[in-house]
C-alpha cells in the first residue's frame, strides 16, 4: 500500500485523516480576505489549507460558456464572462509568497490547486509541498505527467469521470514508481445533493487503487464526510468561506468559520469512533464485564463430598468465577467442602 506524505505528516491506512480546509477562490481577489480565511482554517484545526492557482488565458477560452451554478451565483456572460471572473480571482505571485509566508508564521501547511504549467511551475518554485489535481483535469493526462515529473506529492479528484478514466489516471500516477499520491472521491456539482455522493465508490477505489483515498466533499452538512469515516478515507477536503452572502462562485456551497470548527470537530470525534481493528475487552468495559456476564453458580447447597450433577449448577450474573463454557470441567468433580447456595463456583472448590 502506497502512502502520501505532505511535509512532515503522513497519510496512510493507520494515519489520522488529513484535513484540507478549501478556501479556493473565496478570497474575491483579496489578500486581506484571504488571509482571514487562513486564520479560520487554523482556529478549526485543519491540516492545511488550500487555494487556487491559475492563469485565466490558460483554462479557458475568451467566451467560455458558464456552468449552470456560475450563471445561478455570478449572473449571465453579458454581466460578467467566466473569463473575466476567473480574471479576478487570480493570486498574483507577490499574493502567493505572502500567503505562503502567512501560513509558515500560522503553522498550516499552504497547498494550492494549479490549473495549468505555468501556474504548477511557479508552484513549484515556492516550494509548495504538494499538488491538488482538480477534477476539470482529471483526464488531462499530459499535465499529470507534467505534475508528476515535479516529484512532488500528488492529490487527484475525479468528479466528472467514469472509472476507466480514473483507472488510467492511477496508472499513469503510479508508473517509474511514483507511490507518493491519493485518488479522492467526488461529486462535481455545487452544492452536491446526499443522493449523489455515491460514497461506494470509495469501496471500489479501496479495492482496486494502492494509495491513501479520500473525499472532496461538496454537500452541505456532515452527513457524507461522517459516512466516507466510516468507509476508510485518509483525507478530507471541504470549501469554506468567511461569508456565504459574498459575491462569488463558491460561497454558497461553502461552510462559514464556526461550521468549519463543527465539521471538523465531528470527523475528529467519527474517527475516534472507528477504533481498532482488534476486538477485545477494552478498559471501559472490565467493571461491567465482571458484573454483567455470567458465572457458574450453585443452584443449592452441595455438601463437601457430595459429586457435581448439572441439576446443582446454575449460570447467573456477576462473573467473578468459572465461565458458563467450563460448566463439563466440574460435573463429576466432588466439592472439597459445603458450598451454599448462590455461591459463585470457583475452581479451587472441588476435587
Amino acid at each position: 500500500m502506497y502512502q502520501l506524505k505532505i511535509e512532515n505528516k503522513k497519510i496512510n491506512i493507520n494515519s489520522p485523516i488529513y484535513i484540507i480546509a478549501e478556501a479556493g477562490v473565496n478570497h474575491n481577489g483579496s489578500i486581506k480576505k484571504a488571509k482571514k480565511l487562513i486564520d479560520a482554517a487554523v482556529k478549526a484545526k485543519a491540516d492545511a489549507v488550500k487555494f487556487q492557482t491559475f492563469k485565466a488565458e490558460n483554462i479557458i477560452i475568451p467566451k467560455g460558456p458558464k456552468a449552470k451554478y456560475h450563471i445561478e451565483t455570478t449572473g449571465t456572460d453579458k454581466k460578467l464572462s467566466w473569463f473575466d471572473l476567473l480574471k479576478s480571482q487570480e493570486i498574483s505571485k507577490k499574493m502567493h509568497i505572502e500567503l505562503i509566508k502567512y501560513c509558515k508564521k500560522k503553522k498550516i501547511t499552504f497547498l494550492s490547486t494549479p490549473y495549468d504549467k505555468d501556474s504548477a511551475t511557479l508552484l513549484n518554485k515556492l516550494k509548495v509541498s504538494a499538488f491538488k489535481i482538480a477534477s476539470t483535469d482529471n483526464d488531462n493526462y499530459p499535465f499529470i505527467v507534467f505534475l508528476k515529473k515535479l516529484r512532488k506529492p500528488i492529490i487527484l479528484s475525479t468528479a466528472m469521470s467514469n472509472f476507466e478514466e480514473v483507472k488510467l489516471a492511477y496508472k499513469i500516477l503510479k508508473s517509474s514508481n511514483f507511490k507518493n499520491f491519493s485518488i479522492m472521491q467526488c461529486t462535481g456539482n455545487y452544492p452536491t445533493k446526499i443522493e449523489n455522493v455515491h460514497l461506494n465508490v470509495i469501496d471500489n477505489f479501496i479495492k482496486n487503487f494502492k494509495c491513501p483515498i479520500g473525499f472532496s466533499d461538496h454537500t452541505m452538512d456532515t452527513t457524507a464526510a461522517l459516512t466516507a469515516v466510516g468507509k476508510g478515507v485518509k483525507i478530507i477536503e471541504k470549501h469554506f468561506t468567511l461569508d456565504k452572502k459574498l459575491n462569488g462562485p463558491d460561497h454558497r456551497m461553502s461552510l462559514e468559520p464556526s461550521e468549519l470548527i463543527h465539521y471538523i470537530k465531528e470527523i475528529r470525534k467519527a474517527e475516534k469512533a472507528l477504533g481498532t481493528y482488534q476486538k477485545k475487552v477494552i478498559n471501559s468495559e472490565i467493571e461491567n464485564r465482571k458484573k454483567l456476564k455470567k458465572s457458574l453458580v450453585s443452584s443449592k447447597d452441595i455438601l463437601k463430598g457430595q459429586r457435581i450433577n448439572r441439576n446443582m449448577i446454575d449460570i447467573k450474573r456477576p462473573a467473578y468465577g468459572l465461565r458458563p463454557i467450563d460448566i463439563n470441567k466440574i460435573i463429576g468433580k466432588t466439592a472439597k467442602f459445603t458450598i451454599k447456595k448462590y455461591t459463585v463456583l470457583k475452581k479451587t472448590m472441588f476435587k
